[in-house]
């Protein structure tokens, strides 16, 4: 399993569009083949903030997603709104459990 963990922080007047915009991406990922989780978290004490987090099943699910065109245009979309640039670690997980 991959997973995709970041973080951005976009100019304050676009927050209701870039809202929007998140979850459409997020309904749009989810139903991609290979994909487990695509959120999008505000943060508590900055609501300019934001948390992506993405689950997929494997670096080909990952790589067809980054090659959507919806993963273009909202990436296009969002470079446009940053005040600076975005925290984003991939990580391969090879086991999972409950705690």
């Amino acid at each position: 399993m991959i997973v995709i963990a970041g973080k951005a922080t976009i100019k304050p007047e676009y927050w209701d569009e870039a809202m929007q915009q998140a979850q459409q991406m997020s309904a749009q990922s989810a139903s991609e083949p290979g994909c487990h989780s695509y959120r999008f978290y505000v943060e508590p004490t900055d609501r300019n903030t934001f948390f992506i987090f993405e689950q997929w099943d494997n670096a080909e699910a990952l790589l067809q997603h980054f090659h959507s065109a919806h993963f273009q245009a909202f990436g296009a979309y969002l470079q446009s709104i940053l005040t600076s640039n975005m925290d984003i670690k991939r990580y391969e997980v090879s086991s999972v459990s409950d705690l």
